[in-house]
């Protein structure tokens, strides 16, 4: 470990000639050494200190770290655009600190969520001073990945986000009215106010999200992944189970494995977007789950900017966290699992009784035509708790939730062996509403002996053409876990998940107060004889290569 400098600022321009600002950190040593770039919107002091260690850790393992504002964030100059300059921006800051004074002239780059995104924008410039990356949490495809799921506008951490975005660009301004407006409405979210919309002032990206309900050209020539051909990079691809971009971490991943030459590593953990721990939400995932990201990246970093053989490339590419019997899985590739059919049944008091609807390991024979029926109010929807969309995120005791008769459960009887999961799980619901469009969120839970209702994983459909009875497939987060046996496996079924995702009027999303006075009761009959859960089972010699800590 090094002894470290003083941390110094510096500045660099960008090709247009806006001036960005960075913090560097540096060994107090002799020599050349690599660079660490992080490019982030939230003032560089932070440096993502929420999820990893500080740059001066870093920077005593033998490394430069350079911390940058991006354009018109914290002191950098310019006018800041949700990632329309990263490309260009990226590059030059890449060329830039692979020249700064004791610089091997090789760069890698880390950082979670906007900072993870730098890192795939600048990778499409193709620097050749950029070696390396390690993005954490990202939306590959923007609108699938991030902005919507489903087709559902994801509003409680859009919002939130643009909140706060919009409350530093008040700050910045010297804008004392809207900074103290914004923060007011920061700790009461969600809100349907237009008022506060309309002080997210008309740059905000939250306006085109919104506007932009489909996956359009708009999206496409945002998303990294419409420019990421040729990108051949060795990554650290870095998720975790309850965060809201998981999908994006999981989607880039796949790609790289499959068109590139370089190795691709992957690890993720029990977490949410933030922090990286044993404990979220209600659970606590025990010792193991502690983040070993720092010394992974060094480890990382060290392999690829050094040139050191840290044995990182003898080791399995897959390091899974497996929720239940928490402890890390280690794969030689992600694997498909066979599926596992569980089918519905119920007496049609599944939205009443507990006993009255039933998962079953078998189709139903004669099939049930006893249809369930549900139905949403837009005066009290159904609230979200945890899960991946949930602010908090994490795991809950959902029992309350399952007791509201308009939310439809299904569960399976004890379970008489341990079930391992891991990957996607799938539910297809026949059924047929009164209104032209609804939304169906589903969420998978076990119920322990006691009756506790614990949440696992989660999916959300907003659904067109309502009228017609039709199969619809909700796609539920990826999942990684071994649920003991004596436990039981539970379905729910509602029409909302509010404010994780807007509203569904009837006839499309609320997104204000005024669009919710349009707002129309919804009723949605479930066929459950023609509805199945798909679970993705793992077998007793599936992990293959075993455990690791």
């Amino acid at each position: 470990m090094y002894r470290i400098l003083p941390k110094e600022t510096a500045s660099m321009y960008t090709r247009d000639g806006v001036r960005l600002d960075a913090d560097i950190y540096r060994p107090d040593a002799a020599g050349e050494f690599p660079v660490l770039l992080m490019r982030q919107p939230y003032g560089r002091a932070i440096a993502s200190t929420v999820v990893y260690a500080h740059p001066m850790w870093y920077a005593a393992h033998g490394y430069i770290v350079v911390i940058q504002d991006v354009r018109g964030r914290g002191t950098s100059q310019g006018e800041f655009q949700l990632f329309q300059h990263e490309v260009a921006d990226g590059a030059d800051s890449i060329n830039w600190a692979a020249s700064l004074p004791n610089s091997n002239g090789m760069v890698g780059m880390y950082g979670f969520s906007y900072q993870g995104m730098t890192q795939l924008y600048a990778a499409i410039a193709k620097p050749p001073a950029l070696k390396t990356i390690c993005p954490a949490m990202i939306g590959y495809d923007l609108y699938a990945d991030w902005a919507y799921e489903g087709g559902a506008f994801c509003l409680h951490t859009n919002l939130a986000w643009a909140v706060q975005l919009a409350t530093e660009t008040a700050r910045l301004r010297g804008d004392q009215a809207a900074y103290q407006a914004l923060l007011a409405a920061s700790r009461n979210l969600p809100l349907n106010s237009p008022e506060i919309l309309q002080q997210l002032a008309p740059e905000s990206f939250y306006h085109d999200w919104v506007a932009h309900s489909e996956p359009d050209d708009y999206w496409q020539e945002l998303s990294p992944k419409s420019h990421f051909a040729g990108v051949d990079l060795p990554m650290l691809h870095i998720g975790g189970w309850f965060d809201t971009y998981l999908r994006g971490t999981l989607h880039l991943y796949k790609d790289m494995v499959a068109c590139a030459a370089t190795p691709q590593h992957l690890i993720i953990g029990p977490w949410a977007h933030l922090p990286w721990g044993r404990k979220v939400g209600a659970a606590d995932f025990g010792q193991l789950a502690a983040s070993p990201i720092d010394e992974m990246q060094i480890r990382w970093f060290d392999q690829f900017l050094k040139g050191v053989d840290t044995g990182l490339l003898d080791q399995p590419p897959v390091c899974l966290f497996e929720i239940g019997s928490n402890v890390w899985q280690k794969l030689s590739s992600l694997i498909t699992p066979s599926h596992k059919y569980y089918f519905l049944s119920s007496t049609g008091l599944a939205s009443i009784r507990e006993d009255a609807g039933k998962l079953i390991s078998h189709a139903p024979y004669p099939i049930s035509h006893t249809p369930d029926v549900l139905v949403h109010d837009p005066w009290r929807p159904v609230p979200a708790v945890g899960g991946h969309a949930g602010m908090p995120a994490g795991v809950f005791e959902r029992s309350q939730i399952d007791c509201r008769s308009d939310v439809l459960t299904y569960t399976s009887a004890p379970l008489t062996a341990d079930l391992s999961l891991l990957g996607d799980v799938l539910v297809e619901i026949c059924c047929q509403s009164d209104q032209d469009s609804y939304d169906l969120c589903a969420v998978l839970s076990q119920v322990d002996p006691d009756g506790r209702v614990f949440n696992m994983t989660q999916g959300y459909l907003h659904c067109r053409d309502g009228k017609h009875s039709i199969t619809r497939k909700i796609e539920l987060q990826p999942i990684c876990i071994r649920i003991a046996k004596g436990n039981c496996l539970r379905l729910s079924l509602s029409l909302a998940c509010y404010p994780a995702y807007t509203m569904n009027s009837g006839n499309g999303a609320v997104l204000s107060s005024e669009s919710l006075m349009n707002a129309q009761i919804i009723t949605l009959t479930v066929d459950c004889g023609a509805s199945q859960v798909l679970l993705p089972v793992m077998g007793n010699g599936d992990w293959g290569l075993g455990t690791g800590e």
